[in-house]
């Protein structure tokens, strides 16, 4: 394992440490499978992917398969590790992944690509496939990028195409099989090759143009022609992660996210996501109903999104909300629909999702005039966006977020300066509405540069160059007179490099390569991006960004990702980009079907018409939550506890201190985050806890004192008000049956003092090597403007006895000591550690 001291070192160590709830450790002496899971980017972006939680689930499933998880890791990780000659682990078992069969890669977008680079670089594995022989892990990618993998050949061993609830098993079964029979992997690949979905590019000549065009792909040893991308055909019987990992720390995503329908039915000419996911299915309210309930009951999340491209186009929305509703009103759940079009607003949906949460209205317009959202195939009129605007604000909104996109195809200056005439239409409409709030309305305008996207009538089309996205921007912004109105726009250089690789082809590999030796990672967080390292890069490998991004393609012309098939056929590509050309719409295919092609997907079988749902199989039953306590502690009912319950205040309430304990991997996270995580152990034990009132509503807690990050203990104290009476030994068994390893419950009893009278907290301090007490204890205080040093002698006692020392000292909420600085004082640079083990109030008698 990884010393504390370097953990502690770190920005949120809690990223590195694995022991989360509902993480799958097996006993490696019998499997025959060990598959890497690999998200390159943060633990916080990639614990919110929901296709991660799916495949992690799927492979775990199986007794000689062992999934386990990995992340880049944040820069200061980066470094400690590079300085202490630390390969890059996995989170279950915190071996080095280099040791594992498989490292699978999910690829979802186009600026993770150099952080790929680094993970393999950081794991001590060659970057190169062609330099990694049969002793090196298989390295697989899969996610949306891999429709054009090309600029990522160099690197990989094998792609899989499409949907891998299927395919991935298979790919992983028949990787054991060729290595029980001791085949090298060249043989293993071809094999690969075979299963439906898996591009497998070694196995794939290209030739080139004089002109630097794709001439033609050629496959060898039997490779497929073109590689079809896999699709899951029934969404019902399919498994779906109802016990997903709980991180340590906050993610992106913090909620339940309940997967509706996959594809969209508008054929948005931008978008490449509704080519990705077609064809349209759908699942039942029943299948959606049933996982939101067992995954809050193995969670206790406080939000459902209800996921899709479009959520307003599934077809049992109206029932799916009534069957929520049903029961999360009770449990302070609020529902989310993050993708509703601007024409399906209503004042019943908005009522629904209301719910216990209110925000504000989040609608993508993408083009500011009727002409250019015709030739972008949008099918909103703006008429449409100022009724779901009205009926918002007549609701009692007074947020609304509008998204849009510069650089669009045929766009004229006209189309521009109606960005902000649409801003301030929406305006206009605000304060024209009958019973809104008194309060000012806040309008949003986000603007993004458009990329072309492999796989779109767009595909084709030339990015605007840099100096033009600028002039566009500023164009936008002389419009925009009205305080009331917000405009947000992004630097375009990152656009820019993602068009680069996202139509990119295999000659790419050079650049990226250079990128990271350059030390280019981390390229989609703007604090790490660097424009100027990419071109020095692209300079450095001979390439010429602007023949990927800003050169428009003809027709004919073979490109670098006609080696993939996702179903929609070419020539449908191209008739409606030339019906972009000629502003004509296309009606959404649950009207009228166009004869994409992605039906041959699904064996021949129609796409759904308007509400069809594919008939659900017989599922496995799957645990919904622990019935024992996780840490192997013996249930405070079960030691022999009497069934006593917690006496009634004046409030009608039922207040009940809760002493307990926190240690091993939870050392690591930060109060914050010890906060969210016991409002999510009361969600899931069903205790009937009191939550604040208002909009955000969520369980009263008080704490005696905030433990810092580093610190275990054993002398925890936590305050909060039941409903109704429950007995003392009920809830230490409902909350110790679903907490994760590190959180104990060890006492609860009826408070007879408040919190706020603990003045002291007990700490032991233990060492490495021997101890030395300082003459001074200077710690260090964060403030707004960074650190101050205070000195804390006079409000720290310590105590050597034997090789450990003992420390009392003064403790607040507005202002503790910090146990882990004065353990390092006393240090000697070896490793410490510290405990807290009891409070005192302020004449020096024990506090409980």
């Amino acid at each position: 394992m990884i010393k504390k001291s370097l953990l502690t070192s770190v920005s949120k160590p809690a990223r590195y440490t694995g022991g989360e709830l509902n993480s799958v450790v097996k006993d490696k002496t019998r499997i025959k499978t060990r598959f890497a899971f690999c998200f390159p980017d943060s633990y916080e972006i990639g614990m919110s992917g929901l296709g991660m939680k799916i495949l992690y689930g799927i492979l775990n499933e199986s007794d000689d398969v062992w999934c386990e998880r990995v992340f880049a890791p944040w820069p200061d990780m980066e470094q400690a590790m590079r300085e202490n000659g630390i390969p890059l682990w996995a989170l279950e078992s915190g071996d080095p992944i280099r040791d594992f069969d498989i490292i699978g890669f999910t690829l979802q977008y186009e600026l993770c690509y150099s952080n790929v680079l680094n993970v393999l670089d950081l794991a001590g594995i060659p970057l190169y496939a062609k330099d990694r022989g049969d002793d090196f892990p298989l390295i697989v990618g899969g996610g949306p990028c891999t429709c054009n993998a090309e600029p990522l050949c160099d690197f990989f061993d094998a792609f899989l195409i499409g949907e891998g609830e299927e395919s991935l098993p298979e790919l992983v079964d028949l990787y054991a099989k060729g290595k029980d029979e001791g085949l090298p992997k060249s043989e293993i690949l071809k094999r690969l090759a075979q299963i439906g979905g898996v591009y497998v590019p070694s196995l794939y000549d290209v030739e080139y143009n004089p002109d630097g065009t794709v001439k033609r792909y050629t496959p060898l040893c039997g490779a497929p022609e073109k590689v079809v991308k896999r699709v899951v055909y029934d969404l019902d019987s399919v498994y779906y992660p109802t016990k997903p990992v709980m991180p340590l720390i906050q993610t992106v995503q913090d909620r339940i996210m309940d997967e509706t329908y996959r594809g969209c039915p508008h054929g948005c000419r931008f978008c490449q996501a509704n080519v990705i996911f077609r064809p349209i299915r759908e699942k039942s309210a029943a299948t959606l109903n049933r996982c939101a309930l067992e995954t809050y009951l193995a969670t206790g999340y406080d939000e459902i999104s209800l996921t899709s491209l479009s959520i307003s186009d599934y077809s049992h929305l109206d029932e799916l909300c009534t069957e929520l509703l049903g029961w999360t009103g009770e449990k302070k759940i609020s529902l989310a629909l993050p993708s509703l079009r601007a024409d399906s607003l209503s004042p019943e949906l908005l009522e629904k999702i209301s719910g216990v949460r209110e925000s504000g209205l989040t609608l993508a317009p993408e083009a500011g005039t009727q002409r250019l959202r015709d030739v972008i195939n949008k099918n909103i009129r703006e008429e449409d966006l100022l009724r779901s605007c009205r009926i918002a604000f007549s609701e009692g909104r007074t947020q609304v977020k509008l998204y849009f996109m510069l650089g669009l195809p045929t766009e004229t200056e006209n189309d521009l300066k109606g960005i902000a005439d649409v801003a301030e239409r929406v305006v206009d409409t605000y304060y024209s509405t009958e019973g809104r709030p008194k309060r000012p309305v806040q309008v949003t305008l986000s603007v993004a540069s458009f990329i072309p996207k492999p796989f779109t009538p767009f595909q084709w089309e030339p990015q605007d160059p840099l100096d033009r996205v600028s002039e566009k921007q500023q164009y936008i912004k002389g419009f925009i007179r009205d305080r009331k109105i917000r405009y947000n726009y992004h630097d375009a250089k990152g656009g820019r490099i993602e068009a680069v690789f996202a139509r990119g082809d295999r000659r790419l590999g050079k650049a990226l390569f250079e990128a990271h030796r350059l030390g280019i990672r981390f390229d989609a967080w703007d604090e790490y991006f660097s424009y100027e390292k990419w071109l020095e890069a692209f300079e450095a490998a001979g390439t010429d960004p602007d023949f990927y991004a800003s050169r428009r393609r003809s027709f004919d012309e073979v490109l670098p990702w006609d080696v993939i098939d996702l179903g929609v056929r070419k020539e449908y590509l191209i008739g409606e980009a030339k019906r972009a050309y000629e502003e004509k719409t296309t009606p959404n295919c649950m009207t009228k079907c166009s004869a994409c092609g992605a039906s041959k997907l699904i064996e021949g079988k129609k796409c759904p018409d308007r509400g069809v749902v594919y008939p659900a199989e017989k599922r496995r039953e799957r645990p919904v939550a622990a019935a024992v306590n996780e840490n192997g502690t013996p249930s405070v009912a079960s030691a022999g506890a009497k069934p006593k319950l917690p006496s009634v205040n004046a409030e009608g309430l039922y207040p009940v201190r809760l002493r307990f304990e926190k240690s091993g991997v939870l050392r690591y996270i930060s109060h914050l985050d010890l906060t969210r995580m016991w409002g999510y152990a009361f969600a899931r034990s069903s205790l009937p806890i009191k939550f604040s009132e208002g909009f955000n509503p969520h369980p009263k807690m008080v704490f005696a004192s905030a433990l810092a990050t580093g610190s275990e203990s054993t002398a925890e104290l936590l305050d909060v008000k039941l409903t109704r009476p429950v007995s003392f030994g009920e809830i230490c068994d409902s909350l110790n049956s679903v907490m994760p390893r590190g959180l104990v419950v060890l006492n609860c009893y009826s408070p007879e003092r408040k919190l706020s009278d603990v003045a002291f907290a007990d700490y032991v301090l233990t060492f490495e090597k021997e101890p030395v007490i300082p003459e001074r204890i200077v710690i260090k205080k964060k403030n707004g403007d960074g650190e101050t040093a205070v000195d804390a002698t006079d409000r720290v006692r310590l105590e050597k006895r034997g090789s450990a020392i003992y420390m009392r000292a003064e403790c607040s909420n507005s202002g503790s000591v910090n146990a882990e600085q004065v353990a390092a004082l006393c240090a000697c640079g070896g490793e410490y550690y510290s405990k807290r083990v009891g409070f005192a109030d302020g004449k020096g008698n024990p506090f409980a």
